[in-house]
């Protein structure tokens, strides 16, 4: 997929807007379906979802097939997990919780061949789909997102995006509402919330990095996007599919009232 995730780079470098659906469903199929509903990029859910390890490699087997670069989100800060996923054909990594340079630092390593970083060699299933010369190409590929989310990554912002070898930022918008005294809320209209989402994307640009956020609604991403966010999550396919099936109940019993 290393070709498909250049592709990406080059869209953010031309600070195009590029559309991400989340998968927390431990189900390939569900994933397949995904993969072939027009995202720009996927991203696996190891943290919050249904997902273990177990289940990733199928998942990218799925996504695999229609040629769509998929991340996954680890579940915490454990490098052999960045490895792994990598190894099983990841297009890179989205680190939640980071919340110093040293963290971000760590997870940047642990994504990069030596001597940029101390990834160990074996990309078992990476290999196989990218071919003999994987290694060569992946430091260059491989995407690596630290989530801000924390006050303390607010109040250390500008030294956790200074960190050498990280791809951009990723905010998690419900946690980032808890830290500034809120309820978990996804896209939030509260002044000081999107000031603090404002200030990353700032933060990101000015270093040239990538700038993500994780939405619930297209409308609410496609704010974001004006605001120069260069990474929006627009779907994630359990509320996706719960909505629709919700939706058409709805319809139904619309149109057939019960007696």
């Amino acid at each position: 997929m290393i070709d498909q995730t250049m592709v990406l780079r080059t869209r953010w470098a031309r600070r195009e807007t590029t559309t991400n659906g989340w998968l927390v469903v431990p189900n390939p199929f569900t994933a397949e379906i995904a993969s072939r509903a027009g995202f720009d990029s996927l991203c696996i859910d190891m943290q919050h979802g249904l997902i273990d390890e177990g289940t990733v490699t199928d998942l990218l087997t799925a996504t695999t097939a229609a040629r769509v670069p998929t991340l996954v989100r680890v579940p915490g800060h454990r490098p052999e997990t960045m490895m792994r996923v990598l190894d099983a054909g990841a297009a890179g990594v989205i680190v939640p919780l980071v919340e110093s340079p040293d963290e971000a630092l760590q997870a940047a390593r642990a994504c990069r061949y030596p001597p940029a970083g101390r990834r160990s060699f074996g990309p078992v299933r990476a290999g196989l789909v990218d071919g003999a010369d994987y290694h060569e190409r992946a430091d260059a590929a491989v995407l690596v997102f630290v989530m801000i989310e924390t006050k303390r990554a607010l109040d250390d912002l500008d030294a956790i995006l200074d960190t050498p070898g990280i791809d951009g930022a990723y905010i998690g918008p419900a946690d980032l509402s808890l830290a500034l005294g809120y309820p978990p809320e996804t896209d939030s209209v509260r002044a000081p919330h999107q000031d603090a989402v404002r200030r990353v994307v700032e933060a990101c640009h000015a270093r040239g990095l990538v700038a993500g956020l994780h939405t619930a609604q297209p409308a609410f991403a496609a704010g974001a996007a004006a605001w120069g966010m260069d990474f929006v999550t627009i779907a994630t396919d359990a509320s996706a599919m719960r909505q629709e099936l919700a939706r058409r109940v709805a319809a139904f019993r619309d149109l057939v009232p019960r007696p």
